[in-house]
This record gives structure tokens, sequence and C-alpha cells, in this order.
């Protein structure tokens, strides 16, 4: 990073209430947001978040003091909700003090209490303007809102479109998502009335990110009309790129489920979670998402496909959750590179927008 000033008008209610200096988050992406990453975007100024969905407990822990072993700098680890010990690692974030808590599912109002009470900002991540109300009421700090464009599980609505109406529908930070690469994303944000971005495939696709470079090769030679949203890998909605694999996948509708039952199992052994616990979270996905036994297998599954590619790096049976902005990205540059790029062209973009200069 150079020693110019920071641009006043890129400070926001974000970094205020998260304390970091530049108002960008990188997502928690499962297999690929780890310690190196998050250590990376929050030296840079930004928000760096941990994934811990697909860690153990002592995994995130160890993941944890890593990171503040790299920066003293706030960052943010992702949290499921529909596991066992959320309440163990919720309590841990406190006692660790981490700064933000991120939620890829609604966290309830019992644990968006038990943030509050801890001043752990909770920031969970939707999809739609009736969720933002929800745990607007549930008193969430902050929402990620993440339109249509985005990777992994996304919902219907596109950015342009959703994140106004959030920003409409609640008193509260709201962080645009989906689609977003650039310095000219920030300030399009900005200009809804968002309080800053959040990106994932943009700090994937950074020399700072773990992910295998033959896997990073792939994302780059995809086109913007290169991905495809599919329910056939766990059930759920979910933008990745269009692979041969996930066309199998989409047309193995009979040999799907034992697939996914077995890959479920090899999840298991991996993370070492008791079969036990294993069956009461499928029981429990299955009675509040409402799922078949088939998208339950599914979604089981579904980690170990993503851990193929992102930390084998075996894109030809792996799965490769991307943004639409995937067409927009051609090279690999670090995190500090990254950050500084993107504030300078989200301030040449606002003197523009003012008419500076003229």
């Amino acid at each position: 990073m150079t020693d110019m000033p920071d641009d006043p008008r890129l400070h926001t209610r974000l970094c205020d209430l998260v304390g970091v200096r530049h108002p960008i988050v990188q997502t928690g992406m499962g297999w690929v947001a780890g310690p190196r990453l998050a250590t990376a975007t929050a030296e840079a100024g930004g928000l760096g978040i941990l994934a811990s969905a697909t860690m153990t407990f002592d995994e995130m822990v160890a993941a944890i003091d890593e990171v503040r072993a790299g920066t003293d700098a706030p960052f943010g680890v992702n949290l499921r909700t529909d596991v066992d010990d959320i309440d163990r690692r919720i309590e841990h974030l406190i006692t660790a003090e981490v700064r933000v808590a991120s939620f890829a599912q609604a966290p309830g109002p019992a644990t968006v209490a038990r943030c509050r009470e801890a001043g752990l900002v909770a920031i969970p991540t939707i999809g739609a303007r009736r969720h933002a109300e929800k745990v607007a009421e549930w008193g969430v700090d902050a929402v990620i809102a993440q339109g249509a464009e985005g990777g992994g599980h996304t919902g219907a609505v596109p950015t342009g479109v959703l994140v106004p109406q959030v920003i409409d529908a609640v008193d509260l930070p709201v962080i645009a998502a989906g689609g977003i690469v650039d310095g000219r994303g920030l300030a399009g944000a900005l200009a809804w009335g968002a309080a800053g971005i959040a990106m994932g495939t943009r700090f994937l696709l950074t020399s700072d990110s773990s992910v295998p470079d033959n896997v990073k090769a792939e994302y780059l030679a995809t086109p913007a009309n290169g991905t495809v949203v599919t329910t056939a890998i766990d059930g759920a909605p979910q933008r990745v790129v269009a692979t041969d694999m996930v066309r199998r996948l989409e047309a193995a509708r009979l040999t799907r489920f034992p697939r996914a039952a077995a890959n479920a199992l090899r999840f298991r052994r991996l993370t070492g979670t008791p079969l036990r616990a294993l069956v009461a979270e499928g029981l429990r996905m299955k009675r509040s998402q409402d799922l078949t036994w088939g998208q339950v297998a599914l979604a089981a599954n579904a980690p170990m496909l993503t851990r193929a590619t992102m930390v084998e790096g075996r894109t030809e049976v792996g799965i490769l959750p991307t943004g639409q902005g995937v067409g927009a990205i051609d090279e690999l540059p670090s995190v500090a590179e990254l950050v500084e790029r993107i504030l300078a062209e989200a301030s040449a973009a606002l003197d523009r927008l003012c008419g500076a200069g003229d």
C-alpha cells in the first residue's frame, strides 16, 4: 500500500462499525478463505473473513490464532448456524475477541442476542428484501445483500435491484455483493447508498489465495456467460462455472443420491464429524429447508466436491463456485495491490460523477 491519504468519501458506516480503513469485505468462501487470505485482506485495510464452515472446531481455533498472529487489524469468521457446536463457536469468537461473525444462513434471534451482548458484530448474508427485514428485527448490525450475480449459493434478484430495495427497507449498513470486481463497483454501490462492497471471486483470484494455480487458470479462462445456476450440487441454487462435471451432475439423476451419500461419509471422516451428528444435521436440514432425502445427501456431498477443486486442484471432479464477475478478471494481483487499485478506481469514478477537474 502507498502512503497516499485515504479518500474521506470512501469512509462509511461499515468502517466505523467494524474498525476497518476501507469499506471492502472479503467473503468467507469455504476451502478458500483461510488464514493467509483473511490476514492479507485485514492488513490491506479491508475486512477479511475466515470460512469456518468447512473446519472442525479445533481447526477454526487454530485458524483464528494464525490470523491473530499475522495482523492486529479486525477480521471476521463465517459460521453455519445449523451445526451442533454453533454456540461453542460463537463463545470462542467472543473469547478470542474476533470482531465480526458473518452468517450464510439466518442466525436466529438467540444467536444475534448473544453476539450483541458480547459486542460481536453480527452480519448475515441475505438475498431478498424480506430476509433483510427479518434479520433487522432480530437486531443484526449490518447485512450483506448478495444479488443473483454472486457466486455459490445465491438468490434470484439481481444486485442492482436487490441492494437499493434493502437499503430502503432497513436502517442498517448494507454491504453490496454479487458481480462486483473493481472500484467502479464500489463507487456504484456507494451511489446506491450502500456502506461498502463484499467480493468473493475477486479475492479468490489473487496471488494471496491458496487455491491451486491450475484452478485459478480455469477461472481466468471463464467468460461472463460461462457460469450457470444449478441445484444439482446440493439441492439449492448455486452459481458455478459451467464445467463438464456440472453437466454430468445435472444429467445423473438416478445415480446422484448414492454417490452423494458416499461422498458425505468421506467428508464426515475428513472433518472428524461423528456419524450421529451428520445424521442429526441431515434431519435438521430436512425439517428447516423442506428438503427431500436426495437433496439432503446432495447438500452433505457438496463440501467434498468443492474441496476436490479448491484444495486438491482436481478440476475434472470438482466444483468451481463463482460470480458472473469472473468474466471481467484476467490477472492475479496481490490483495494489497487489489485493494489499492479498487480505492483509486472508486475515487476516480466519484471525481467523474462530481465533475472534479472541470
